[in-house]
């Protein structure tokens, strides 16, 4: 794979509070548009950058005040790569059970894992299951050229 030209990075350190985190999904938004992404994979990043977040906060660091998450993001015209990181002891996401299994279609847990594989080209956890990489690449023919005026 050739080497990205990164357009724009965030490397944010935040407390264990939704908020804080929905500042920085904000922006990451922002930043995306600006690069002129097609809605259905803003909305892609949107929402598996969320339960991400959400994740870390809520299940990582079960909303300790003292604890925090770390976001770290890279946006290039083709690429975005999320990677967030809490303070908590870790899982494993190869154990979490199937969310598709008719015996457990109403039991709450395991949907938002799935639902960030689906919209993500690329989901890794590290072997202590605290830090999840997201990438999304824009689809081949979704992405916008950055200077697509006819008058040009």
């Amino acid at each position: 794979m050739a080497k990205e030209h990164w357009t724009w990075r965030c490397d944010r350190t935040i407390p264990s509070d939704t908020g804080a985190g929905r500042a920085v999904l904000d922006e990451l938004l922002r930043q995306l548009q600006a690069c002129h992404w097609v809605e259905h994979d803003v909305f892609d990043v949107h929402l598996a950058t969320e339960e991400a977040l959400v994740n870390a906060i809520k299940h990582g660091n079960r909303f300790a005040p003292d604890r925090r998450v770390r976001i770290r993001c890279r946006l290039s015209d083709e690429l975005i790569r999320i990677e967030i990181t809490d303070e908590g002891e870790g899982f494993d996401p190869s154990k979490l059970p199937d969310p598709t299994n008719p015996d457990r279609l109403e039991s709450p847990g395991g949907r938002g894992v799935m639902l960030m594989k689906a919209f993500m080209s690329r989901v890794e956890y590290n072997a202590t299951g605290n830090s999840v990489v997201l990438e999304k690449r824009c689809g081949r023919d979704a992405c916008l050229p950055r200077n697509n005026d006819p008058a040009d």
